[in-house]
């Protein structure tokens, strides 16, 4: 068996995971991997704010300004 350590990472990196992908079932990325990405693809363009992100990930998922968005009915 694993040292109790090893085991507290283990389930760090699983709550981690999931939720991550709870996250991204309802539309809301990962900031730091926003972050990230935008650094290494695009270095010439300021990240948004965390509230700035997450404005933009909320009106995606809901179609603000004719993104088309998730619709239930």
């Amino acid at each position: 068996m694993g040292s109790a350590e090893s085991l507290r990472e283990r389930w760090a990196t699983l709550t981690r995971c999931v939720c991550d992908g709870a996250r991204l079932m309802v539309g809301q990325g990962n900031y730091d991997t926003y972050v990230a990405h935008i650094r290494k693809t695009h270095p010439d363009q300021q990240p948004m704010t965390p509230t700035e992100f997450f404005r933009e990930r909320q009106n995606a998922r809901f179609g603000v300004g004719g993104r088309g968005g998730f619709r239930c009915c």
